[in-house]
């Protein structure tokens, strides 16, 4: 055959029986249009694989394309070319050829010479069928091409006329260009056509739904634009459905007669604005929140101080503070009868696990009252406190008005974790908002910044909570009333387990019914090999472990045919097998008088501990070397200790020392723990003396003090946790200041038992007690 142009085309595919209109604009696509016309000769239209190229080559055609008859050749004013082609037949490319100024091609005639199967007729029905649902569906063909179709019997012609109208994929379609056989083209076509309609079926079921949603909504508009109409005509007033159930909402919340004036009034915007618009949204939110919060509701407290008492001691065990506090403002209330008593801001300041959350909810249960809480942990915008205006979508009150929602009350206790945690950022400072709600004269007018009319706080019971209180801003803890909730000792641990943690856990275990029993001896190991903290929730962890493995072992012995378990005792030995190897070990103190080894106590965030401080003196340049991780006000009280020692030196048998050839090591062991504060001072003077002049130290005596470079022993904090952890590692005599007298006092009996106190007021007092004669290291 000879060598035919050919005319590249973008997002078509010209079959054959198909008369096709095209507008060609490339200059080597006209050279090939117009040598086709002058020449008589069929053209080769082969679709583009690569739609981007504007000058295309071989690589951009596909390999098969249709023969086709220019019919007409128009030229347009714009400079463009309009033909009119009809397809003769498909066309394999055997080489594309460059003829100079356009683009010719070796193409052979693709004829199918096989015979049709019993399968052809039906097919072709079901083809028709389904492109005849196809055409009513789809917006842009008209019915016509379907009928025409009905008497086309030629299985190719009919197969080509319908793959040149479906709209699906270039590739699709050059894939029935491509399929020689028409059964298999037919086959293909259904496979479309299926897909296609289904896809249209689904188009119109979605704007069928849209329109319909139209027309709703805009019928309800004109009906409803009629009704005003005809009530002004009559004279009865604008009302809707909405309006009245939102109406008899604002008389049922019994607000302020201000409060109800402007819900009123906000009601009577809403009835004018559009239902759909975002602002009815908005004004309708509005209006629900107002007539939602409890105006007048409140909780009637229980006044009766036994019941409020036997509540407390059944939640908690010890926290005697608290609970005075808290039978004080029943007194107070029982007294005062039903005039208002100004609301209380109670701070909870304690490390993790003591129980201050869980005191929140009994102190609500003990007087009655409803409770919520919320985290001020990591909170750091401001609108979370007071809210946020109106005039953003989906926007809210403030924590402290959703809570009082919440409860339904407006006297509960309200309960804010966390609020030493709190932050500020670009957005605001959260903790400057909660000035004005936790401060008792202020909060009775508190104006959230969604709700823009003032509610009374004054009611409500306000308890924080802190596991340290010098990160909390000085004017907010101002406002509040602090109470320290410090750590659980061993004897309290043990109680709160047997009261409220072991029978606890053996119920969610399911145990109740075996008589697991277990003693204080087993308890008191648990506690003190297994958990180092000041609260109880780690205890609370290994108790339930052991509740775990019991249940797993008695459900295997029922399941193994054993003797069903009627009682169990878990026994010293046994806790091993439960817990493995003991996790703590009692703390390294020295067990025999040393020279340059004190013991110091000290306060820490989970109780108290007793620390080790130990010098060594060597030949060196006058040094003084810390070591041990210590802070620098423990640095500069251990400077200010050896300032005291070298100004007195001969007072102390110090003045053959020759300071500047003598370097001092101060260490404190456990160097992975930071260590800082002024308390140590007592112990760091006596360890510094004691290896300066060789004198042992008493084993026996532990001891805090800050102490002054004249000598003076001033007094300190955390004397209930030094206390304690000086008893916990058996040490019976402890130093304390003078001053520290009256916290000695408020301790509990049993924490005094066995203890001895020695209060002194210059540090040659602790020297006399603690230090012996002279003594190996």
């Amino acid at each position: 055959m000879p060598i035919v142009p050919v005319l590249p085309v973008r997002d078509i595919v010209v079959f054959p029986g198909v008369i096709a209109p095209l507008f060609v604009g490339r200059p080597h696509s006209l050279k090939s249009v117009e040598e086709a016309s002058v020449s008589d000769k069929n053209l080769l239209v082969v679709a583009q694989s690569d739609n981007s190229s504007e000058d295309p080559g071989p690589d951009d055609l596909y390999s098969v394309g249709t023969m086709c008859h220019v019919i007409q050749m128009v030229r347009l004013p714009d400079g463009a070319t309009k033909i009119l082609i009809e397809g003769h037949v498909r066309a394999r490319v055997n080489e594309y050829v460059d003829a100079g100024d356009y683009l010719a091609a070796d193409a052979v005639p693709m004829n199918y010479e096989g015979n049709f199967s019993v399968r052809a007729e039906p097919l072709r029905r079901a083809v028709l069928e389904q492109f005849e649902r196809y055409v009513n569906l789809h917006p842009k063909l008209p019915i016509e091409i379907a009928h025409s179709l009905a008497g086309v019997e030629d299985p190719f012609l009919f197969a080509d006329v319908i793959a040149s109208h479906i709209q699906v994929k270039l590739s699709e379609r050059q894939e029935l260009l491509e399929l020689l056989n028409p059964e298999e083209r037919m086959d293909c076509l259904l496979r479309l056509l299926v897909r296609e309609t289904e896809l249209l079926e689904m188009e119109h079921s979605i704007h069928d739904k849209v329109r319909r949603e139209i027309e709703r909504n805009n019928k309800e508009y004109y009906l409803r634009e009629q009704l005003k109409a005809i009530q002004a005509e009559l004279g009865q007033p604008d009302v809707t459905p909405e309006h009245e159930e939102l109406m008899d909402k604002i008389k049922k919340a019994k607000m302020p007669k201000d409060v109800e004036k402007k819900a009123v009034a906000e009601l009577d915007r809403l009835s004018k604005m559009p239902s759909m618009s975002a602002e009815a949204t908005v004004s309708r939110t509005y209006i629900e929140w107002l007539s939602g919060m409890p105006w007048r509701k409140r909780t009637q407290d229980r006044l009766d101080l036994g019941i409020a008492r036997s509540v407390l001691d059944e939640d908690h065990y010890g926290l005697d503070e608290v609970k005075e506090y808290i039978l004080e403002f029943l007194a107070v209330q029982r007294l005062k009868g039903k005039e208002t008593h100004r609301g209380k801001v109670l701070c909870f300041v304690g490390p993790p696990g003591v129980g201050k959350t869980s005191l929140g909810k009994s102190i609500a249960r003990a007087l009655n009252r409803k409770f919520v809480n919320f985290s001020l942990g990591g909170m750091r915008d401001e609108a979370e406190i007071r809210g946020h205006r109106r005039t953003y979508i989906g926007s809210l009150p403030g924590r402290i008005i959703q809570k009082i929602n919440q409860a339904g009350v407006k006297n509960p206790v309200m309960l804010m974790d966390e609020i030493d945690k709190i932050g500020m950022d670009f957005r605001g400072d959260p903790s400057s908002a909660l000035l004005e709600v936790l401060d008792p004269e202020q909060n009775r007018d508190f104006t959230d910044h969604f709700l823009e009319v003032s509610f009374d706080l004054s009611q409500v019971l306000f308890i924080t909570t802190a596991n340290v209180a010098h990160t909390i801003p000085r004017p907010l803890l101002d406002r509040m009333e602090t109470i320290s909730i410090p750590g659980y000792v061993a004897e309290e641990k043990l109680h709160i387990a047997e009261r409220h943690l072991w029978p606890k856990i053996l119920k969610e275990n399911g145990l109740t019914k075996f008589n697991v029993k277990m003693s204080d001896k087993v308890l008191g190991r648990i506690i003190s090999e297994y958990t180092r903290e000041a609260g109880v929730r780690g205890l609370d962890r290994q108790l339930s472990r052991i509740a775990r493995k019991l249940a797993a072992k008695i459900v295997n012995d029922h399941e193994n045919g054993k003797k069903r378990t009627v009682s169990v005792t878990i026994s010293a030995a046994s806790v091993k097998r439960y817990l493995g190897a003991p996790k703590l070990h009692e703390a390294r103190l020295p067990r025999k008088d040393s020279v340059g080894a004190a013991m110091g106590l000290a306060w820490t965030e989970s109780g108290g501990d007793v620390l080790v401080i130990e010098t060594a003196v060597m030949q060196g340049t006058g040094k003084v070397i810390f070591t041990g991780n210590l802070g620098d006000i423990m640095q500069e009280s251990a400077q200010a200790a050896l300032g005291y020692l070298r100004s007195c030196a001969s007072k102390y048998s110090l003045g053959s020392i020759k300071w500047d050839k003598t370097d001092i090591h101060v260490h404190v062991p456990e160097g992975a723990i930071p260590k800082d504060g002024p308390s140590a001072g007592v112990t760091l003077a006596l360890s510094m003396l004691s290896a300066l002049s060789e004198r042992a130290i008493n084993s026996r005596i532990a001891m805090t003090g800050e102490i002054t470079l004249r000598g003076t022993v001033l007094p300190i904090g955390g004397v209930r946790e030094k206390v304690l952890a000086a008893k916990r590692n058996g040490i019976t005599s402890v130093i304390l200041p003078g001053e520290n007298s009256v916290d000695v006092d408020e301790l509990a009996q049993w924490a005094k038992d066995g203890m001895t106190f020695n209060f002194v007021s210059n540090v040659d007092e602790v020297f006399n007690m603690a230090l012996g004669k002279t003594g190996a290291r």
